[in-house]
């Protein structure tokens, strides 16, 4: 073989070789697969911050800052006293569905803050929950704007009844997600 054909293959394997890596790392590939990962929080990332990168921008520091967090389960003993404790809010909701949302509102703080989740600030709290669970965050603002008028006492109960089927989204699956820690003796 002579030196120009090995040339000539060189040439063409790197040509094909880009235009392959072209295709993996393309934008649009990279948009895909954050669709894919967060859903509609992408969207609602996009919007926010304006452009397509700086809502990737935003959503890879979301993960880093979540991959620091120590997130931890509960135990199976926490997992039922929670669980005892919603079945009380919902049983609750019937004759006080305003005390009942903000019961439940108060119920997945606690839930986050012993699993180790920040709970100080609300904003941050919705974007650590989109990384986990990109698909339950939009319900959560929603139940959180529901919960804020409950405060005001504007909001009436289809609103309260809504607002916490979407509190209780999240909180099967905080209280459901991982290994259970074992139980200490």
């Amino acid at each position: 073989m002579s030196t120009t054909y090995i040339i000539i293959i060189v040439v063409v394997v790197l040509v094909v070789l880009g235009v392959i890596l072209a295709l993996v790392f393309s934008p649009k590939k990279r948009s895909q697969q954050f669709q894919n990962k967060f859903g509609p929080e992408y969207d609602r990332a996009v919007k926010t911050a304006g452009s397509e990168k700086k809502a990737q921008a935003e959503l890879n520091q979301r993960q880093k800052h979540v991959d620091t967090m120590n997130i931890r389960p509960l135990s199976l003993s926490e997992r039922e006293r929670y669980q005892a404790e919603w079945t009380a809010i919902q049983a609750k909701f019937v004759d006080q569905p305003g005390q009942a949302t903000v019961e439940a509102d108060h119920l997945i703080m606690e839930v986050m803050k012993l699993r180790a989740y920040p709970v100080s600030d609300f904003d941050q709290r919705a974007a650590d929950v989109s990384v986990k669970y990109p698909t339950l965050v939009s319900n959560y603002r929603a139940a959180r704007e529901i919960a804020i008028k409950n405060e005001q006492h504007s909001a009436n109960t289809e609103e309260l009844r809504q607002a916490l089927i979407y509190y209780r989204s999240l909180f099967d699956e905080l209280l459901k997600d991982e290994t259970l820690i074992p139980e200490r003796k």
